[in-house]
């Protein structure tokens, strides 16, 4: 162990600009007495706590305990015991059925529990009905699975408990107990060494290493396709995403929130603010909760530089929600928190959500229809923070950086006080990049893949029936690029877009092209989707690659002479060379590269190269 520390501390720190401890600090630190290893995880100090929401657990002897209830909320069950429990229920209560809607890669079922006062299953009778429909998921990362045993609960006072299920006369729920259902069977106590119980849990990515949240745009996992052909379907009111925090301490236990007002969806942004969020929040602190923001350290570690409010783009679900104009919430629960807290709080929101959406049903379906079908010029891209847009109350805690000798830089230690301080508040609501909405895309029939991945989305596609020729414009991506610094990446090889070249062509589509009209109701996400300076377009994932490849190419014998009769024919073309070789000595150093400008002058060279292959037309 000396000789691999001291090589270790031996190597130099001035590439990294990282605050490395010195050796002889190194040294004393740790000759010293060293701690015994703890049994688990080394988490910070936790208070007590008792809510109100305690006496929603079910008795010893209630034939409807759930099996983490039986636990004293302490574990979890296994998927087999999951879905044993939610059948037996299923089979003694009429409102309440279960459907798959898909099969994980290891081919387990993924099963969604309808909770519907009629016993309905089919989506267009329940749209008939009038009734909101509400969609909840737990186990997208399957180590957070608080929103699994909360929804248990949940179904069971909804029907066998009957203490909810008044609700049920203005809502559906659609409940998705375990969505990772192959990360969840890889079952243990190691899961996650940041997080207050339960005893075991699932793991957070699927059965190929995939994270679902990563994929809502490229959709290549078996069960996040489930999930959005489930969207498609059904078209719920409102969609619940149940998650389980990393990050810092502090004194919230229920976080959650949404893209704000400066995202895809305003008017929908405005009524979660307005009617959703203080209602969650005053049924959470009657229960004994505390419920906050969703909450990221702008350095990363601690909060004492400032609270960043994040805006998410469409790879992860409350991004792609907002892109889709569907109302969506991420919820975030303390993972320092006891695994008990978190569950009931889940329970508190989830049935306030259930009941707000019941009752407030036509204003949020008029904010769904004024975001769906605004007119829209420009459609921002991404965002990124700005200055500090002031200061808010926090309820943090307390909290020092200190010197590690094991890391051998500065770690926050988190004393488990709670305190009340004043932190900047960072927004993410800066337009990094946006873009002009044109009235369609066309793509070429040989792209058909993209069109297929539209289409998986809900986006409605078009196939031209005869040729038609067009005035477009299309993008030319001289400077695209493999993305290395990102490489692997979700099982994908990134790619950046660089500045791009937007130029006007008339182009000859054959008939069997594709057409995208951006008036729809899935316009945003047709346009994130397609402008490749969308950091979740198909092109920076990588789909459209090819065209980054030259595939003709040239013998020097033939090249070069080619080359000097252009010089003596072209006046203009031989000043361009000479400006070249005197600006970029580079070029003027390599033989080959000369020959290829004059290649790119020639109509030898691949027109198609670095072009695009998705058009923006007026008509």
């Amino acid at each position: 162990m000396s000789g691999f520390i001291h090589g270790f501390i031996q190597r130099p720190s001035r590439s990294t600009g990282r605050c490395v401890m010195p050796l002889m600090v190194f040294a004393v630190a740790l000759s010293g007495p060293v701690p015994a290893a703890a049994a688990g995880p080394v988490l910070p100090p936790v208070q007590p706590w008792n809510g109100a929401s305690e006496a929603l657990i079910a008795a010893p002897d209630d034939p409807w305990i759930t099996p983490s209830e039986a636990s004293g909320l302490t574990a979890t069950p296994r998927y087999a015991e999951t879905m044993a429990w939610l059948e037996r229920l299923a089979a003694a209560f009429p409102e309440l059925n279960l459907v798959s809607i898909g099969k994980s890669a290891e081919g387990r079922e993924i099963w969604m529990a309808i909770a519907d006062r009629d016993g309905l299953t089919d989506p267009e009778k329940i749209a008939a009905s009038g009734r909101a429909v509400i969609l909840a998921h737990g186990g997208i990362h399957a180590g957070e699975i608080d929103g699994k045993d909360a929804g248990l609960m949940l179904l069971r006072d909804l029907t066998a408990g009957r203490r909810h299920a008044a609700l049920l006369d203005k809502a559906t729920w659609l409940f998705i107990p375990i969505l990772n259902v192959d990360g969840h069977e890889r079952f243990g106590p190691y899961g996650r060494i940041n997080q207050r119980g339960p005893e075991e849990m699932g793991w957070r990515t699927n059965g190929r290493n995939l994270n679902l949240n990563r994929d809502f745009a490229k959709l290549e996992t078996e069960e996040v396709a489930a999930l959005v052909r489930t969207v498609n379907l059904w078209q719920p009111d409102l969609y619940l995403d149940l998650h389980v925090t990393d990050g810092a301490d502090y004194q919230y236990d229920i976080t959650y929130g949404w893209n704000g007002p400066h995202g895809w969806s305003p008017r929908i942004a405005d009524w979660l603010d307005e009617h959703l969020r203080p209602a969650v929040n005053a049924a959470l602190r009657t229960a004994g909760h505390v419920p906050g923001p969703l909450i990221f350290a702008a350095n990363g570690r601690d909060m004492k530089d400032g609270m960043l409010s994040w805006t998410a783009g469409p790879r992860f679900s409350n991004g792609w929600g907002d892109a889709r104009h569907l109302p969506s919430i991420l919820v975030e629960n303390h993972s320092l928190k006891p695994y008990r807290r978190r569950v009931l709080g889940t329970y508190v929101l989830l049935v306030e959500v259930l009941r707000l959406a019941g009752d407030e049903r036509q204003s949020l379906r008029q904010a769904v229809t004024a975001d769906r079908y605004a007119e829209r010029d420009a459609v921002p891209l991404a965002f990124e923070a700005g200055e500090a847009a002031g200061e808010i109350d926090f309820l943090g805690i307390r909290s020092t950086v200190e010197l590690s000798p094991v890391s051998g830089r500065p770690e926050v230690r988190w004393s488990g006080e709670p305190v009340s301080e004043r932190i900047p508040l960072i927004v993410m609501d800066r337009q990094a990049a946006a873009v002009s909405v044109p009235n369609y895309y066309y793509l070429p029939p040989a792209w058909y893949p993209l069109a297929d991945k539209l289409r998986q989305q809900g986006i409605l596609v078009d196939v031209l029936d005869q040729p038609r020729s067009l005035e477009v414009e299309r993008y030319r991506l001289p400077e695209a690029a493999l993305d290395t610094a990102n490489t692997p990446f979700e099982g994908r090889a990134r790619f950046t877009a660089g500045p791009l070249q937007l130029e006007k062509a008339t182009v000859e589509m054959p008939a069997g092209s594709f057409r995208v009209d951006t008036r729809q109701s899935l316009g945003t996400l047709a346009v994130l989707l397609l402008e490749p300076g969308s950091p979740d377009s198909f092109f920076q994932w990588g789909y459209l690659a090819e065209i980054l490849q030259p595939t003709e190419y040239f013998e020097r014998y033939a090249m070069e002479p080619e080359a000097a009769r252009m010089l003596a024919a072209d006046d203009d073309l031989r000043q361009r060379f000479l400006q070249k070789l005197l600006a970029d000595p580079s070029f003027a150093a390599d033989p080959s590269a000369r020959l290829h400008w004059f290649y790119e002058q020639t109509p030898y060279f691949d027109e198609r190269y670095q072009v695009y292959p998705v058009y923006r037309a007026a008509d």
